[in-house]
């Protein structure tokens, strides 16, 4: 199974567990993934929220900036791999 790079943690809002990703690539809700920092697995999880602008969305697009609800919390710089 494979992994590629969808985007960047670029801020982790600690108190809402909802961290800001820059995509560079598609994401969707219902997607695998796996966040990693420094080379080391932090967690994998599936996407269960994706929101634009405060708005909730099924999925987003690379180039775009989104909040990402998160099961554990993750520090600046977390790179998100997809599963396949």
């Amino acid at each position: 199974m494979n992994n590629f790079l969808v985007g960047e943690v670029t801020h982790y809002y600690d108190k809402i567990g909802v961290a800001i990703v820059e995509l560079s690539s598609d994401l969707a809700v219902g997607d695998k993934i796996n966040l990693v920092r420094g080379g080391e697995d932090l967690f994998e999880q599936v996407v269960e929220s994706i929101q634009i602008e405060h708005s909730k969305v099924p999925s987003a697009k690379k180039g775009d900036v989104i909040g990402l609800k998160t099961t554990e919390s993750v520090k600046e710089g977390a790179k998100i791999y997809k599963k396949q």
